[in-house]
């Protein structure tokens, strides 16, 4: 069930949007060092949210935090909370596997499944919980490329090697791979940066329909693609958010003179 949230505005249009995720005072700390500090910031249902900020600002360390990736690093903590459809994924007995499933990601390189074809890559999420029956699979392996604008590419060679495919495709595989288990929400951390500019624009235009059916937060350092894709924007400085809120109010009349600095290019 996605909670309520109270109206925002966005621009000069006045609209009441639900939230997917939110997070609450929410710190990372690797050892003693803090990554992240006491970040608050919701994520609206169906909707791109950007995070921008300079190199090592904690944009990423955020991000991995949203479906509980550093559990997988030994001397990372986090506290504070973290709401997924009002529930704080943090809380004792909350399954991270589980987590992972409804809150995928898509990292900064295209990371196929080296050895798997373009078919098994899309389906070993769904294998790994359990899903065998041949008809569901295909049935799965069409929606997810077809989401990512990539089954007309690939439908007459779904055995070849992943690895044949080029860059942007393996990206977009990737992405295939990450809706297939129907996922609430897609966290991608600069997806387009190893990308040449061909292959950045299919994902970017690939985000505007794919929010109709997920909800997105990408890391980029490109803020023109942030000003491009999302409709909200988080500006990260030294592991704390400086300012949130629309995209369009952010680029263009920040109310923190040091989100103003770095947008201009005064900073960072």
């Amino acid at each position: 069930m996605i909670r309520p949230e109270v109206k925002t505005t966005s621009g000069n249009v006045h609209e009441e949007l639900p939230l997917r995720m939110e997070t609450r005072g929410l710190s990372v700390f690797y050892g003693k060092k803090a990554g992240v500090r006491e970040v608050s910031l919701p994520i609206y249902n169906n909707r791109v949210t950007a995070l921008i900020g300079p190199s090592g600002c904690g944009k990423t360390t955020f991000l991995r935090a949203l479906n509980r990736m550093h559990d997988l690093t030994p001397i990372a903590r986090v506290t504070g909370e973290a709401l997924l459809d009002g529930q704080n994924i943090y809380e004792r007995g909350v399954d991270p596997v589980e987590i992972r499933r409804r809150v995928g990601m898509v990292f900064q390189k295209p990371n196929p499944f080296p050895t798997l074809s373009v078919y098994d890559n899309v389906v070993s999420g769904l294998k790994l919980v359990g899903i065998r029956h041949k008809g569901l699979l295909d049935e799965a392996v069409e929606r997810s490329l077809t989401q990512a604008a990539l089954w007309d590419e690939v439908k007459d060679r779904l055995r070849a090697p992943s690895m044949s495919l080029s860059g942007g495709q393996q990206q977009r595989l990737c992405i295939a791979r990450a809706l297939a288990v129907q996922p609430e929400v897609l966290l991608m951390d600069e997806p387009t940066s190893a990308l040449d500019p061909i292959s950045t624009q299919s994902i970017e235009d690939l985000m505007s329909e794919l929010k109709k059916h997920v909800t997105i937060v990408i890391v980029t350092h490109n803020m023109q693609q942030a000003a491009r894709v999302s409709d909200f924007t988080g500006y990260f400085l030294t592991g704390e958010l400086v300012e949130f809120g629309p995209t369009n109010q952010i680029f263009t009349n920040p109310k923190d003179p040091r989100t103003e600095a770095y947008i201009t290019g005064r900073f960072g």
